[in-house]
């Protein structure tokens, strides 16, 4: 989220605009390379942990009807008014307030289904992937993104840590993706790491900086940092986190 504090709420908007999906690299770089496995169309998709809203706009652009669902009443109602002041028209763009734990009671039926850097927040991720399943139409798509366990980054030993917001689990590996998402009758199809060394280090110096003295003053460390992203490339030898497509037979 972008924090200019001392700034009207029309400037905020309108820098928002300016810099969406933001100011963290990483956020920058999924939003970049997962639409590109996204189906399009006039499809249903569910943003399970949509966070800031980026992915669940992607997937709108494509065409599909979108609901995003995040646990944090802040994160929906800034989504809201945020793509309320962008789209016209907001009926394929919606979102709601959800703790994935809930979502056999969702009453709908998707084609897809976008999950990232989310799964590693929850202690029953079996649970969770189990309703992905069930509330996708046959035939429908899993895309899931988590952090590489093997990264140096995210390989901290973390194993069933507490469900407080932080990570319960250092992430995944294609491995533990398969071992979950089997049992959960769904078969991965493709997969891709996304995060390099390069992107790594930009965002982690960016990071600091952010936290130390604010978005604002960040600013212009931010465009000096974004056009060496540009040489970020996906499926580096070891990648911050990685992404698998998994299908649901028909």
């Amino acid at each position: 989220m972008l924090t200019f504090t001392h700034v009207s709420r029309p400037t905020r908007i309108a820098m928002k605009r300016a810099l969406f999906p933001g100011l963290d690299l990483h956020t920058r770089c999924r939003y970049h390379y997962l639409p590109r496995w996204f189906r399009p169309g006039p499809i249903d998709t569910l943003d399970a942990g949509c966070g800031n809203g980026a992915l669940a706009y992607a997937a709108y652009r494509l065409g599909n009807r979108v609901l995003g669902v995040s646990i944090r009443s802040d994160e929906v109602q800034r989504n809201r008014e945020y793509f309320g002041s962008l789209l016209s028209n907001c009926d394929r763009l919606q979102f709601r307030q959800m703790n994935l734990y809930e979502l056999p009671t969702i009453g709908r039926k998707f084609d897809q289904i976008v999950c990232s850097e989310t799964l590693e927040h929850i202690t029953r991720d079996a649970e969770v992937v189990a309703s992905f399943a069930d509330v996708l139409r046959p035939g429908g798509v899993l895309h899931l993104c988590c952090p590489f366990a093997l990264h140096t980054s995210n390989n901290l030993g973390r194993v069933n840590g507490p469900e407080d917001g932080g990570h319960v689990r250092d992430g995944y590996t294609l491995e533990t993706y398969q071992s979950l998402l089997a049992r959960a009758g769904l078969q991965i199809v493709a997969c891709g790491g996304l995060g390099s060394p390069l992107l790594v280090n930009l965002d982690r110096r960016l990071s600091l900086f952010r936290g130390r003295h604010g978005d604002a003053a960040a600013l212009p460390l931010f465009l000096v940092c974004l056009p060496l992203t540009w040489l970020d490339r996906p499926n580096p030898r070891m990648p911050l986190s990685l992404y698998v497509q998994a299908t649901k037979p028909t």
